[in-house]
């Protein structure tokens, strides 16, 4: 004989990128073993291949997670922390009056949202004539960080987004692209060019909340903006 099905609630949510309507549903036991078997190993490597599975198991399959920007990651998986654990998160902040001092503050997941800077440009001109275009970071560029030294990481992920780079005659696409010349090219970027690149991913659409904190030590109040997903758990 069968054993009874349990009814399990379903939920939906927006994506930032392209606003498209997605259906989901709650944590499981069964996701929830991925989670924990991942955090078990310390592996940032690891929690991102967790991560990727839980999506694409609670969207029914509907999300191809490896082609998402990953600020559309980090936004499902909160939405989903939030209708499977609880809309509540206590998290550790840093009282930037002091820059020592913790306090603990409870964040409703709810109200975190994906903000976009006005600024926010995917087209950076490096000279007259030299321009490139970047895409946003997927999960395999942020997996690639993992791999490299703290040094590395912001080279890294300038490498895995580039989209095209374009003089006055020709468009190079990525898939045209060998990795050494691609590495050259970076090699031989100015100071301020480097610059005008990191700004598309300061600008570019982040997960964040902003909470006030009051330093027990000093008694000054404060707002502290809170981003990434990491920093919600």
């Amino acid at each position: 004989m069968a054993l009874p099905k349990l009814a399990v609630a379903k939920y939906e949510l927006t994506l930032p990128s392209t606003g498209k309507k997605v259906e989901y549903r709650p944590f499981l036991v069964k996701e929830e073993k991925i989670l924990l078997t991942a955090q078990a190993t310390g592996e940032d490597a690891d929690m991102l291949r967790a991560v990727e599975q839980i999506i694409e198991n609670c969207t029914f399959g509907e999300l191809k997670v490896g082609e998402l920007p990953f600020f559309d990651i980090e936004y499902v998986f909160i939405k989903l922390r939030s209708k499977s654990i609880g809309e509540v998160a206590t998290v550790k902040v840093l009282c930037p009056d002091d820059k020592e001092t913790r306090v603990e503050v409870d964040i409703n997941l709810d109200d975190v949202e994906c903000v976009r800077e006005v600024s926010h440009n995917a087209e950076v001109k490096l000279t007259d004539d030299i321009g490139l275009t970047l895409e946003y970071p997927r999960i395999d560029a942020i997996a690639a960080m993992t791999k490299v030294t703290d040094g590395e990481a912001g080279f890294a992920i300038v490498k895995g987004c580039i989209s095209q780079i374009y003089d006055k005659e020709n468009v190079y696409a990525k898939s045209d692209m060998d990795s050494k010349e691609l590495d050259e090219f970076i090699d031989s970027l100015s100071h301020k060019q480097f610059e005008k690149i990191q700004e598309f991913f300061d600008t570019m659409p982040k997960v964040k909340h902003s909470v006030k904190v009051k330093n027990p030590n000093t008694g000054i109040e404060s707002e502290v903006v809170v981003e990434g997903m990491q920093n919600f758990f």
